[in-house]
């Protein structure tokens, strides 16, 4: 397995996510109820830790950087393109999380401010995991040498191991599960 089939996959657990997110804004939006302010805490949880946390930790620490030592600029180009869309990710993220707290705290009108960050997150990673998994990840496989592919894949195991941690990437698979279910 290629190392960037392991994003891949990963994108595919944060689609559904996204999917969520989408209707809970939209349900938000239209007035109804039955989201809470928790559901985009949840979210944002998420979002942090395996989006950001575990995903972008692989692709920024491991493979941006092989592809980086291999001729790839990270100040312009692709690299630099997705590592400034991994920090829009993480500005919407923070406001979505903010609106949260205060919805949760009883600010009704921070609702908007919810539903507008989560779709804002929502309409940027759906065109960012299209331009890695088209484009940026058939690259790597093109930049990388064969021989520095199983580099590459030692350093996703130590991402999940020492810096993700034992267990916690089943903890995101079930809470992208939980979100999922809330919305069906």
């Amino acid at each position: 397995m290629q190392a960037t089939d392991i994003l891949s996959q990963e994108h595919r657990v944060i689609e559904r996510v996204l999917d969520a997110l989408q209707s809970a804004a939209h349900t938000v939006e239209a007035g109804g109820e039955k989201i809470t302010p928790e559901f985009f805490i949840d979210a944002a949880n998420f979002i942090r830790g395996f989006a950001d946390g575990c995903h972008h930790h692989k692709e920024e620490g491991v493979l941006f950087k092989m592809m980086a030592s291999n001729g790839m600029s990270e100040q312009g180009g692709p690299l630099a393109a997705m590592l400034h869309e991994h920090e829009l990710g993480r500005q919407y993220t923070r406001a979505m999380r903010a609106g949260a707290e205060q919805w949760q705290a009883g600010n009704e009108s921070a609702r908007e401010l919810v539903a507008e960050n989560a779709l804002g997150y929502v309409a940027l990673l759906r065109q960012h995991i299209a331009k890695e998994d088209n484009i940026l990840f058939p690259m790597a496989e093109r930049v990388i040498p064969l021989a520095e592919h199983s580099v590459v894949l030692a350093g996703f195991e130590r991402v999940e191991h020492e810096e993700t941690g034992e267990g916690i990437h089943e903890k995101y698979l079930a809470l992208a599960d939980k979100l999922s279910l809330q919305v069906a």
